[in-house]
């Protein structure tokens, strides 16, 4: 029996009768593990001064904790009444403080240039900046989101009421989850907003970059593989539906050929478009203000305000005796 996996540089299968050699073989696996010249490293910074990464879960823990705060009542496991939302506001607002400073300064130290014991001094002063503004703009992004909801239940005529649509509708999970990523990513918090990003992502179907702009009162309807790139600036009462893609149509390369960064790529959304299901919208295009967007349509090109872009009408024809297949 062949004991070796094929893989280049793999050491022997480990066997497990607790012998010499055995532990030998462990040895080698366990530094060939953990060489460190790959991203499996879960450190930040080199030699003295060293700090772990965000951690997923405290991260994930966050976002459940400021839903509880933009929504008390919707999230959570306390029946929150008139009488006591300040004090369950407050105390959950508070426990989120705590998780976000530690998260942020793990962030911060994972993204600074200086390496070493300066590094987290640093860092920690950074973190209190960024969660003390991050607080004061929660009031504005509950207020954004208040509009989402209205959006969702003035746009659905299956919606029954405002609550429904905080309480189930995934779209309005995700544009959670965004507006908060958002506020982080412009606060210059590197790893925690495409964190929360991803994990609405597989919760929810719904693909939103941190860094895409999105205006009041959007609408995001079933929402299943829908897909909006990094640079994408969605305005004002937008309405998307599944399986829209607000994508880039190319890459441009630098010289050694990896992909530029940073660049406007992803289309722009003006305001009261409707992108009906399975749209793909590629590129830096605009939307006119008013267009709507057919279900299925593919787009390299931008169109004036109040457009009607649709697939050619489908054609009806007989074959007689598999003739014309």
């Amino acid at each position: 029996m062949n004991d070796s996996t094929g893989a280049p540089g793999a050491a022997p299968m480990v066997r497990t009768n607790g012998d010499k050699s055995s532990k030998r073989v462990l040895a080698s696996v366990v530094d060939l593990l953990c060489q460190f010249d790959s991203p499996s490293l879960v450190q930040s910074c080199e030699e003295d001064g060293c700090e772990p990464l965000p951690r997923r879960e405290e991260v994930v823990e966050l976002v459940r904790l400021l839903r509880s705060v933009l929504f008390p009542g919707y999230f959570g496991l306390v029946d929150v009444t008139p009488e006591n939302v300040r004090f369950h506001v407050g105390a959950v607002l508070d426990k989120a403080i705590l998780i976000l400073r530690e998260q942020v300064r793990r962030g911060l130290c994972f993204g600074c240039p200086r390496k070493g014991p300066g590094c987290r001094l640093d860092c920690e002063v950074s973190s209190l900046e960024v969660v003390s503004a991050f607080v004061n703009r929660l009031p504005a992004v509950k207020k954004l989101l208040e509009t989402d909801v209205r959006a969702a239940y003035e746009g659905d005529p299956a919606a029954t009421s405002p609550e429904e649509t905080v309480f189930c509708y995934p779209g309005i999970r995700a544009l959670i989850s965004h507006r908060i990523a958002h506020e982080l990513l412009l606060l210059g918090v590197p790893l925690l907003p495409r964190m929360i990003s991803e994990f609405s992502h597989s919760r929810t179907g719904i693909d939103i970059h941190p860094g895409a702009r999105i205006g009041e009162s959007c609408f995001i309807d079933h929402g299943t593989g829908i897909v909006v790139g990094e640079t994408c600036r969605i305005g004002k009462r937008v309405r998307i539906y599944q399986g829209v893609t607000l994508g880039a149509k190319s890459f441009p390369l630098d010289k050694i050929g990896n992909p530029i960064k940073g660049i406007d790529r992803h289309p722009i959304v003006e305001d009261d478009v409707i992108i009906y299901s399975g749209a793909t919208i590629l590129g830096r295009v605009t939307i006119g203000s008013g267009a709507v967007i057919g279900g299925n349509v593919w787009l390299t090109h931008s169109v004036p305000p109040g457009s009607r872009i649709t697939q050619r009408q489908a054609s009806q024809e007989s074959f007689n005796g598999g003739a014309g297949i």
